[in-house]
């Protein structure tokens, strides 16, 4: 009994830095130490990202290097790379297509968002809310062309894609993809969905 309670004031104590007044920037992503990766900035706090799932890593490679392979050369495309909104948000979209021009150097740690032309969010459990209502929102408003949405629909792909109307500032819904994904904005691409599942390949 001694040995706990000699121990708790060391288990209780935190090793995250405090926030300042007003909320971390996104200037400060890139110097506060120690930070779990993938970190995001959301109204200046600080998002740490749950441990991900076979399905959330396989959507998200599928896309980035079927994108990569079909993107034109005036773009790039990441996975998991921040965006700055603003000076209190430097979301981390799970995949990204940017003007290829913003690339920089080796050392980049963020992309300025009226490079971006494309916006994918893989849903996760901790991710539900952030996915479907905050980030859409951000994305809009800081006129992000295109946002997809993937939903794990019982181990398969479910794509909302949505593009930005211009004269309401919001995002509408131009379909609902699940085996199939043939678009041609923000460029031609003709996609099969049923190739992203959590199981073992069978040759």
């Amino acid at each position: 009994m001694g040995a706990l309670m000699s121990v708790a004031p060391k288990a209780s104590a935190s090793s995250w830095p405090m926030p300042p007044k007003g909320g971390w920037t996104a200037d400060d992503l890139d110097r506060l130490p120690n930070l779990p990766p993938h970190t995001e900035l959301i109204d200046g706090s600080l998002v740490f990202v749950s441990p991900q799932t076979i399905f959330h890593e396989r959507t998200i490679d599928y896309f980035k290097w079927q994108l990569q392979s079909l993107a034109p050369e005036e773009f790039e495309v990441f996975r998991e790379f921040t965006i700055d909104l603003d000076r209190q948000n430097r979301p981390e979209p799970d995949v990204v297509v940017v003007q290829a021009d913003v690339v920089e150097d080796p050392y980049q740690t963020r992309f300025p968002v009226e490079s971006v032309v494309l916006a994918i969010e893989v849903v996760s459990e901790d991710s539900v809310s952030r996915d479907r209502e905050t980030k859409p929102l951000k994305y809009a408003r800081a006129k992000i062309p295109h946002y997809w949405r993937v939903e794990n629909e019982k181990g398969r792909a479910a794509v909302h894609v949505f593009e930005l109307e211009p004269t309401t500032g919001t995002y509408t819904s131009t379909g609902i993809f699940r085996e199939r994904m043939k678009l041609d904005v923000p460029f031609p691409v003709d996609l099969d969905l049923t190739q992203i599942k959590a199981r073992r390949d069978r040759s």
